[in-house]
């Protein structure tokens, strides 16, 4: 049942990410570029709406802390990010959006799926020396969070409460998600100076 429901899941929100053009590279590429913002409002909406969500469950007791995981911060998530970011900048797709755009049939996603695949597999093979590097050692604190959450042994960055403070920030991304404009770049439309 539980991958029946997950099948289900999936689908929808590839679905979902579909519709909005998280799957077209060249979506991605406008948004990277500052010339359309529509697929950021998007993005920040659902993370905005899914913070307060799960935040606001978990204040009222429908969401149990203890089916939350949290990871450890390494340095190694600073320089994954970086080639993740450049990765999507120069590909047009991140892991989520290249699957779906190859479920639609997309040629390019497939090359990018297989380049993903032949990532993981230098990092497995990379990985003693990865780990003798220290990038994966454990930094502030390990497994920390910004606001502390109760009954766990998470350090908190802050003494905030962490339910409080991620319905908060939730609250800041739906708000920026209105407040955004539609592009910070406008396109120069007109012919070249000869």
């Amino acid at each position: 049942m539980q991958i029946l429901l997950a099948l289900v899941i999936g689908g929808a929100f590839g679905a979902v990410l579909d519709r909005i053009g998280a799957s077209n590279p060249n979506v991605i590429g406008r948004m990277l570029a500052l010339t359309n913002l529509k697929l950021m409002k998007a993005i920040l909406l659902a993370i905005g709406t899914g913070s307060i969500l799960m935040f606001g469950g978990q204040l009222l007791g429908l969401v149990d802390v203890g089916h939350m995981s949290v990871k450890a911060a390494y340095l190694g998530v600073l320089a994954g990010g970086l080639l993740l970011g450049f990765g999507w900048a120069l590909a047009g797709y991140c892991p989520g959006t290249g699957l779906v755009a190859a479920g639609a049939g997309r040629r390019d996603a497939f090359a990018f799926v297989a380049g993903g695949l032949l990532g993981a597999a230098a990092y497995m093979a990379t990985y003693p020396a990865t780990k003798a590097m220290g990038l994966l050692d454990p930094i502030l604190g390990g497994k920390a969070t910004l606001g502390a959450v109760p009954g766990t042994d998470y350090v908190a960055l802050t003494g905030l409460p962490g339910d409080i403070l991620g319905i908060v920030l939730g609250l800041v991304f739906v708000a920026v998600a209105f407040l955004l404009p539609d592009r910070f770049v406008h396109k120069d439309t007109r012919l070249p100076a000869e």
